[in-house]
């Protein structure tokens, strides 16, 4: 049965065919199906090269553009500052442009698209869920545009839903973006030098140098492991035995990683640690720096106050 709506709404009744729905679920579950195997034919080519969830932050942070001649402690500072008015935005159209900004600075930092496209897609799952669950859970507003599926009349489609969710999507798309440029095009050391710079306390930096620089000698913990558990005959299966192997898999893998740790705190210990790493070269804040931070903060604040016009409706 249709619930009613309220007199402010405005209904506008869509007539699918019920074939519809079915013959949609099976184009997806293809196209899936599709992705997987292409993913897999990829994955199979690129065999013996290194795991892209763990990135290398400084990689390409030896090119000369725009963002590498930047002062790090002040990039990171206005960037942030930026992003904090990105995330204010409420328009669909200036979180557009702060998109199509984004999409420029990665372009003119001459950093490669697939780091990028990578972060995004990362992320992809959670932002999908936004799109697919906004729309039919948002809060009816006075005279917004409600569509009613005959398949599904008792939720309605909010337009205004889908447009939050969509600003939100772009918004998040734009803060990811820029992120490669803010810490992809200096050297990782330098980036830290430029978060204490700016006053992050320095047990938050050395945790996040310690962090960074050990995951990768997690990552081939776990890839040995791995292997020396294919080499005993292991595989995976949907049974008691699976679980309990796995089980016991992550609990060697925590203990090792442990050892690890304690074994590099007193080798650091040996070498002088007191709680500090100490600087041997910090790079200058020159005009030319301070200059491109203010325009950075300038066009998000202007971003921010064109939301203030009345020709642009807020989702």
């Amino acid at each position: 049965m249709t619930e009613a709506l309220p007199e402010s709404a405005v209904s506008i009744q869509l007539s699918v065919p019920a074939s519809i729905l079915p013959a949609s679920l099976v184009v997806l579950s293809l196209a899936f199906l599709f992705a997987l195997l292409l993913r897999k034919k990829k994955q199979s080519r690129k065999k013996g090269q290194s795991d892209w969830s763990i990135p290398h932050l400084d990689r390409h942070a030896d090119l000369d553009s725009f963002f590498h001649n930047w002062n790090p402690a002040v990039k990171v500072a206005s960037l942030f500052l930026y992003c904090f008015l990105v995330v204010s935005l409420k328009t669909l159209v200036c979180s557009a442009a702060a998109l199509m900004i984004s999409i420029l600075a990665v372009y003119f930092s001459k950093l490669p698209w697939r780091r990028s496209l990578q972060r995004l897609a990362a992320m992809s799952g959670f932002l999908i869920m936004f799109l697919l669950v906004l729309p039919f859970t948002s809060k009816e507003q006075p005279g917004e545009i409600l569509l009613i599926f005959p398949l599904f009349p008792g939720f309605p489609f909010h337009l205004n839903g889908f447009l939050l969710a969509l600003t939100i999507v772009v918004k998040a798309c734009a803060i990811a973006l820029l992120m490669e440029p803010m810490l992809g095009t200096s050297t990782f050391s330098a980036t830290l030098q430029g978060f204490s710079r700016i006053g992050i306390p320095s047990p938050i930096i050395q945790m996040i140098l310690l962090s960074h620089r050990y995951l990768f000698v997690f990552q081939q913990e776990l890839v040995r492991m791995l292997r020396s558990m294919r080499v005993r005959g292991f595989t995976a299966r949907t049974d008691i035995l699976t679980m309990k192997t796995m089980g016991n898999f992550f609990g060697m893998l925590f203990i090792n990683s442990y050892d690890r740790t304690q074994k590099v705190y007193e080798a650091m210990l040996c070498r002088g640690y007191r709680g500090d790493f100490p600087t041997f070269h910090t790079q200058e804040v020159n005009g030319k720096d301070l200059a491109k931070g203010g325009m950075w903060i300038m066009i998000g604040f202007i971003l921010l106050l064109t939301e203030l016009m009345p020709s642009l409706p807020s989702p």
